[in-house]
Order: C-alpha cells, then structure tokens, then sequence
C-alpha cells in the first residue's frame, strides 16, 4: 500500500510539473522577479530614510543639550561675579551631567552615521542590480518574444500547430467526403445504365426491350464492319460480300423481330 501511494503521489507531482511548465510564461516570471527586487530596494531606502531621521533627531538634541551647557557656564560665571560660589558650584554640576548625555548623544550620533552610510551604499548597489536586472529582463523577453513568433511561424508553414493542424483535418475530412460522394454517384448511373437500378424519377426512356434492340443493333453494325473489311481485302469480291452481309444482317433483324412479336 505505501507503494502505492508513492507511484501516486510521483505520478501527481510530474503531472503538475508538466501542467505548471506549460502555464509558465517565462516574461511573467522575469516581471514578478523585478517587481520583488523593487519591493527590496523600497525597504532598504526606508530603512536609510528611518536611521538619517534617528541621527537628525540626535543632532537635535545635542544641540539642544549644548546650548543648555552654555547657559549653565555663564550662570556659573555671573554667580562667582556675584560672590554665590554656591550657586556657581550648582551651576556647573549640572554641566557636568548635561555634558555626560552630550558624550552618549554623540557616540549615538556616530554609530547612526556609520549605519546610514552603510545603508546608503547597499541601497546604491542594490540599485545598480536592479537597474541590470532590468535591462537584461527586457532583452530576455524580446528574444523570447521573436524566438516565439518565429516558432509558430515555422509550425504554421509546416502544419504541425494545433490550429493548422485542425485546419488540415478539415480539409482531409472535405476532400474524403467528396470522392466519396463521386464513387456513390458513379455507381448510381454505371446501375442506371446497365438497368440494374430503375431510376423513379421517370427521367430514363430506355427499358429493357429497348437496351437489347441497342445491343442486337450494335452487333449488326459490328457485322456488316466486318464484311466490309473482308471485301475490301478480297479485291473485286467485295461489293457482293458486303451486299450478301447486309442481307443476313437484315434477315437476322426481322428474325429477332419476329422472334420479340412471339
């Protein structure tokens, strides 16, 4: 029983392979390649455009951290001015710890810089795949274009396509129809003539009295033929052979008369 079902299930697969090879268009398939490659390139600019946005925002805030560590340097010099050595002290400890965010934000900032310039340089590659890509896309396609046309071209002068083929078929099947329809009708008229079919219509004159009166008179004339070349090889004996024929050819048709009277 598991044989069996492996002879099933390899027969199921080669005829889906055979069914999937010939709904496969080759062109189709180079266009949906394309378009995921595009797809590819759409997120890695994503990408590049969401870390240049996450440095951008760095840059904002380390600015921003920057200029509040100015301000808090010249409160610490207006309040050592004053004689608040306190307020002086206070002030440039929360430089200090501005200055510490700063030193992190910019180690972020390099680390997002070096990320995006990586991005950006895949994402130029990435590019310059695609764009090949394409370029060899449309040139498949137009070689598998002509080599198509060119092929049911060929099949179509040959005969062996399916179209042509079927128009063949038809032609064949007229063709036999119609000798067949000339042997029918030549045999209907060879049975019309010989008497052997009577024809219904009422078109045929000729009974059968009348085709063996033809036979009997086309045997005379057969007769006196004869005589008449025997005279003529007899020399001066042929005007009375060919009188003395055309007698008997004469008596034998009122014998045959008489004979069709009884």
């Amino acid at each position: 029983m598991s044989g069996v079902m492996k002879r099933m299930g390899m027969i199921f697969r080669a005829k889906a392979n055979k069914a999937l090879d010939r709904a496969e268009d080759p062109r189709e398939t180079l266009d949906y390649s394309y378009q995921k490659q595009l797809e590819l390139l759409q997120k890695v600019r994503r990408g590049v455009a969401d870390v240049a946005t996450s440095r951008k925002r760095l840059e904002l805030q380390l600015n921003q951290l920057q200029g509040q560590s100015t301000k808090l340097e010249d409160q610490g010099r207006k309040a050592l001015a004053l004689g608040r050595e306190d307020l002086a002290r206070e002030a440039l400890s929360r430089r200090a710890a501005l200055q510490q965010q700063v030193t992190d934000l910019e180690t972020q900032h390099q680390t997002l810089q070096g990320e995006e310039e990586k991005l950006t340089l895949a994402a130029q590659r990435l590019q310059a795949k695609v764009d090949a890509f394409r370029t060899r896309k449309e040139t498949i396609k137009a070689t598998y274009t002509a080599a198509q046309a060119q092929t049911r071209i060929g099949e179509a002068f040959s005969g062996i396509s399916e179209e042509m083929g079927d128009v063949g078929m038809a032609i064949q099947r007229a063709e036999d129809k119609t000798a067949q329809l000339q042997a029918r009708a030549g045999a209907i008229d060879e049975l019309l003539a010989s008497g052997a079919l009577d024809d219904q219509s009422g078109m045929a004159t000729k009974d059968d009295i009348a085709a063996e009166l033809d036979r009997i008179s086309g045997g005379t004339d057969v007769e006196l033929e004869l005589q008449r070349m025997k005279a003529e090889l007899a020399g001066g004996g042929s005007q009375q052979a060919l009188e003395s024929g055309q007698q008997n050819g004469s008596q034998q048709s009122q014998g045959q008369h008489k004979f069709d009277k009884q």
